[in-house]
């Protein structure tokens, strides 16, 4: 079975070589380049790699245009940085594949970073199991789901707050959400989110928007 990797891609020409010359058999990458201003998409062309161009800034816009832009039954997620092993995506893919989760992510191990990163993750992930009740200790950026299932919930958000309510909005709907553990790598260059301070805290306010609307968004359908 064929199985396509959406890839949000800003500016990771260093990165994407490593990446996509480790993508397993049956595992078809598509580079979502978000805007990007070094040769980011050159080098995906070279590995014959499929090239979305989402002009829309926001890690979410780049996500979703990858996700319709895929065509195949299961759909990966990871970032584009080598901070994960495209070689381990078998690893996420495979309970979705064999019918045991609906969605699954990657637990990163060890879960390295910046200290202000570590504990942002660890506080979100703990409100995640008190909302949801999935035991996630991760919101891990490698992760697998059924294509037209995820189409169907409607994602809305468009920035950084896109994994979080994929996750919220998965529970919502019933789905079975685990997690496996996947290697975490130092990634190539620094990031656009843990990177900084201020990116963190521009990540945590994308992801308390989304948590306060989905409370709402419960509060509606259940009144």
């Amino acid at each position: 079975m064929k199985i396509d990797v959406v890839l949000p891609c800003l500016n990771e020409e260093a990165a994407l070589s490593w990446v996509l010359g480790r993508m397993p058999h049956g595992y078809r990458p598509i580079v979502v380049d978000n805007g990007s201003t070094d040769g980011s998409a050159a080098v995906a062309a070279e590995y014959g790699a499929p090239v979305v161009s989402e002009p829309r800034r926001g890690f979410g816009a780049a996500c979703h245009a990858g996700l319709l832009a895929s065509t195949t039954e299961v759909v990966c997620f990871m970032d584009a940085d080598a901070s994960l092993d495209p070689g381990q995506l078998p690893r996420v893919a495979g309970p979705v594949l064999a019918g045991e989760s609906d969605l699954v992510l990657g637990r990163r191990m060890p879960h390295a970073g910046p200290a202000h990163a570590r504990v942002a993750n660890a506080v979100l992930a703990a409100r995640l199991r008190r909302r949801t009740g999935a035991p996630l200790r991760d919101l891990g950026p490698m992760r697998a789901c059924d294509r037209a299932g995820l189409v169907g919930l409607g994602l809305a958000d468009r920035r950084f707050g896109y994994p979080l309510e994929m996750v919220l909005r998965a529970a919502s709907a019933g789905w079975r959400i685990t997690e496996t553990e996947v290697d975490y790598l130092p990634r190539v260059g620094r990031s656009k989110v843990t990177g900084t301070v201020r990116g963190t805290l521009r990540a945590i306010a994308d992801m308390r928007r989304v948590m306060g609307e989905d409370v709402r968004r419960v509060t509606r359908e259940t009144t």
